[in-house]
């Protein structure tokens, strides 16, 4: 049996602004679904009704209930009207880009999700543009949103358009408010445990060139704690920005955030003759399900992806505040 319409709802058109009012009717449901307020099988206001309160047009509001009854989200009786027939929530998740670590934290966020939970995924990519393009057109559109800060000036007051309660930042505390839930690692004083943890190791060495080329988007306090290691524990070093001077010698430990380093460092060893852990160190920067297959196995400082997915999750499902750091650890492996 339908329930009775609820008096309790009712759309708020807003009319002067940018967003389609067919966009506004389906945000409208949408999110009253997502909050509990229409539950499934609750009958929704007849096309009349709302045409007259809020002063549209019939195809404005068939155009909104056809694109939710496309997604499923209600369905329509003949002589009774429409009604909520799922209780589908979606929500978005921002990513930087798409690489082999940002697959486990994906799988593990996917996987720990109710059914009836559906997960847009897109991607930045650095750019301040595009970035703003995905958060604008997604206002309003979705349960809760999960995003991956990057440093830019503007990224800040674009995500003020979504409600502090259903917004989630993860992974880099870069111009985040203290208001905001968040699901961060520390780039900076875990990364030096995680070195100093490692420092028997890196002695066998006589010095340590960290890899940090010019195109990388990697917090830079990275590079500080690097240097207040070194400083701290006596160990020479270099810090090596350009990719293409990246040639590797006898007696150099070397630390990457790239995995593209990864690569052309191995190909030298081979072409070379060096050995990985005797000759020539490598201290890669996050783990992905690879790197312990790869040659003898590949030593990582990482933080625990699929914790902050399983974290992400958690916020999607639990009306509450989230504000927690995942752990760096160092996983000792052959190459150093």
């Amino acid at each position: 049996m339908l329930k009775e319409e609820q008096e309790k709802f009712v759309f708020v058109i807003n009319h002067d602004s940018d967003v389609p009012k067919y966009q506004q009717l389906v945000n409208g449901i949408n999110n009253a679904i997502a909050e509990n307020i229409l539950q499934k099988g609750d009958l929704l206001p007849s096309v009349n009704a709302i045409c007259k309160e809020n002063q549209l047009s019939r195809d404005t509001v068939f155009k909104a209930y056809s694109i939710l009854k496309d997604q499923n989200v209600i369905d329509s009786v003949p002589n009774k009207g429409y009604y909520v027939s799922g209780e589908t929530r979606k929500v978005l998740l921002v990513l930087d880009t798409f690489k082999a670590y940002k697959e486990v934290l994906y799988h593990s966020f996917v996987n720990n999700l109710p059914d009836n939970v559906i997960t847009d995924v897109q991607f930045h990519h650095y750019n301040i543009d595009v970035f703003k393009t995905i958060i604008n057109n997604s206002v309003g559109k979705y349960y809760k949103y999960v995003v991956m800060n990057f440093d830019h000036k503007e990224v800040a007051p674009t995500l003020s358009a979504i409600s502090n309660d259903k917004l989630l930042l993860i992974d880099w505390n870069i111009h985040s408010k203290k208001e905001n839930n968040y699901v961060f690692q520390d780039f900076g004083k875990a990364f030096y445990s995680s070195l100093k943890e490692a420092a028997d190791l890196f002695r066998k060495y006589k010095s340590i060139h960290f890899i940090y080329p010019d195109y990388t988007n990697h917090p830079k306090e990275t590079l500080q704690f690097f240097k207040k290691f070194c400083a701290d524990f006596n160990f020479k070093n270099e810090i090596i920005t350009d990719a293409k001077k990246f040639n590797i010698e006898k007696g150099i430990a070397y630390i990457s955030i790239s995995d593209r380093i990864l690569g052309h460092f191995l190909e030298q060893c081979k072409e070379k003759d060096l050995e990985p852990g005797e000759d020539v160190g490598f201290l890669s920067y996050n783990e992905t399900p690879m790197k312990k297959f790869i040659y003898k196995g590949i030593s990582v400082v990482s933080t625990d992806f699929n914790a902050i997915g399983t974290k992400a999750a958690a916020f999607i499902t639990h009306d509450e505040v989230m504000q927690s750091y995942v752990p760096t650890n160092l996983i000792l492996r052959e190459s150093l």
